[in-house]
């Protein structure tokens, strides 16, 4: 989907169109970063987790370029395809969510998922709500405005919302396995290790 809504955000000319095809994508490599951290051990999900935090910061400084690029050189974006692909989009967004609805609450890379398509879904009912506005003012302003709080909701979604602070979690992870070592040594040998 990702493909189709950054092809026609470059042909409609509509920086919201291709920041959402941006984020879809980091949606895609969450998903599949999550499908391979199952059953692997905390310290890698929490590493997945960690990991799309930072895809999705790469992508929203990506999307500044285009919105200061677009600002600069100007554009006229296409409001009927802002339109249907945001709702193509919105819908593509909300089955993903239908799907990850029982399992949100479970393990961090699930959390991160579910947490990165709300945000989607969030980024492709702006981009509707864009082409109604470019429609209505004939201008490329609110398509502009709309790239920038996209990549606004990118960055924060790659930076806030990345479960758990991974460090943290990893951090702890390693201790637990130490201390765990040292009680082992201590039962064995009888007396603490300096």
């Amino acid at each position: 989907m990702f493909l189709v809504e950054a092809a026609i955000g470059w042909f409609a000319q509509s920086t919201a169109l291709l920041a959402d095809s941006l984020d879809m994508m980091a949606d895609a490599a969450v998903f599949a970063i999550a499908l391979v951290a199952v059953g692997r051990s905390a310290r890698f999900k929490a590493q997945a987790a960690f990991s799309t935090g930072i895809f999705q910061l790469v992508l929203g400084l990506a999307v500044a370029v285009d919105v200061l690029r677009r600002f600069l050189y100007g554009s006229e974006p296409k409001s009927s395809f802002m339109v249907g692909i945001g709702l193509l989009a919105l819908c593509a967004n909300l089955l993903c969510m239908a799907l990850l609805q029982k399992h949100r609450s479970g393990e961090v890379h699930i959390r991160a998922s579910w947490i990165f398509t709300k945000n989607d879904a969030l980024a492709n009912l702006g981009t509707v709500l864009g082409g109604v506005l470019v429609s209505l003012t004939e201008t490329a302003l609110p398509d502009l405005v709309l790239g920038l709080i996209i990549c606004v909701v990118v960055v924060r979604g790659g930076d806030r919302d990345r479960p758990q602070r991974p460090f943290e979690c990893i951090a702890r992870s390693h201790l637990r396995r130490k201390l765990s070592k040292r009680r082992a040594f201590v039962r064995l040998s009888g007396s603490p290790r300096k």
